[in-house]
């Protein structure tokens, strides 16, 4: 078995694949031409983005989407970088909002959180190791 790829299901698939871009640094893998399905150039496990829509049509029925204005969902995405608090700053510049400065934790290791504005919640850390 192998970790494959990570779908997060977006009301709008260019604004969010824009959004990353600009706060990330994330290229754009590639995007359907009716923009159902979206996803960034992040190496090995692909981070990916689809509509509602495609969402429920592929799991026959509905479900809960995420939600910018409600807690954040207990699940996140992590990006690593030698530069949290440049990266955090980015972000927060591109429309993230920040949840967490960057903090140094007893291990060693820089942390930070936030949200995107489809409401995934974001971890920003260095490298372990």
């Amino acid at each position: 078995m192998k970790f494959g790829y990570t779908i997060v299901y977006v009301a709008d698939v260019r604004a969010t694949l824009d959004f990353y871009q600009r706060a990330f640094g994330f290229a754009t893998g590639f995007v359907t031409d009716d923009a159902q399905f979206g996803q960034l150039d992040t190496g090995d496990t692909a981070l990916a983005f689809a509509r509602h829509d495609v969402a429920s049509a592929s799991l026959g029925g509905d479900y809960r989407p995420l939600n910018a204005d409600a807690l954040p969902a207990g699940i996140e995405i992590g990006f690593t970088t030698d530069d949290v608090s440049a990266a955090f700053e980015r972000a927060v510049n591109a429309g993230a909002t920040a949840l967490t400065a960057p903090t140094l934790k007893p291990w060693g290791q820089t942390v930070a959180y936030l949200r995107a504005p489809e409401g995934t919640l974001v971890e920003l850390c260095t490298p372990m190791g």
